[in-house]
């Protein structure tokens, strides 16, 4: 429900997003790539998450899959703006609707950095046990975007104590609303990566 409202307030800013995203550089206006959705220790969902893309076309070609980093060659003038402002993310709406995401919960890794971070962090996939991923989470308001190992490390942590919080009805609802404010100042402050 919460992402449909959403998606409709913010249905109007598509068309100039698209615009600027064609404009700017070649290629489409959304982006697919596919990523780890909810994990139990019998099965791992994948799933296509949608964005407005921020990088040029064929971007990971010569170098394989990389973390994005501040002044990343790769991405896009339109698209520095898109992720200071979290505006890139707006697609992933069709993504909760779909039940594939939530809106708040940990963030889905790519398939190509899963198995190396499941290998080198204790209790990385517990985290995803029974918890969609989010387009916004209690790791992304507190630390932005992943840069290394270490950050992710640093994530786990905080993708645990979400989870801790879905204990109680009161707890949940606290910390969803806390989120979410953060989320909108990030938004607002231009403060992602």
């Amino acid at each position: 429900m919460v992402a449909l409202l959403i998606l409709l307030a913010t249905a109007p800013l598509f068309p100039f997003i698209a615009l600027a995203i064609k404009v700017s550089s070649k290629g489409p206006v959304i982006y697919r790539q596919l990523r780890v959705g909810r994990c139990t220790p019998e099965k791992m969902d994948l799933f296509q998450i949608m964005k407005f893309r921020t990088m040029y076309i064929d971007a990971e070609q010569r170098s394989g899959a990389v973390w994005a980093t501040e002044n990343d060659p790769r991405i896009t003038p339109v698209g520095r703006f898109l992720r200071k402002t979290r505006l890139d993310e707006l697609p992933q709406l069709f993504n909760v609707l779909k039940g594939e995401m939530s809106m708040i919960g940990p963030r889905p890794e790519r398939p190509a950095f899963y198995q190396k971070l499941e290998d080198e962090i204790p209790y990385f996939v517990e985290r995803t046990y029974g918890v969609l991923p989010g387009i916004t989470g209690l790791a992304q308001v507190n630390q932005g975007y992943d840069a290394c190992i270490e950050d992710v490390r640093r994530k786990v942590g905080f993708d645990h104590s979400y989870a801790l919080s879905l204990g109680s009805f009161y707890s949940w609802i606290t910390m969803d609303l806390s989120i979410m404010s953060k989320t909108l100042i990030v938004m607002i402050d231009g403060r992602g990566q």
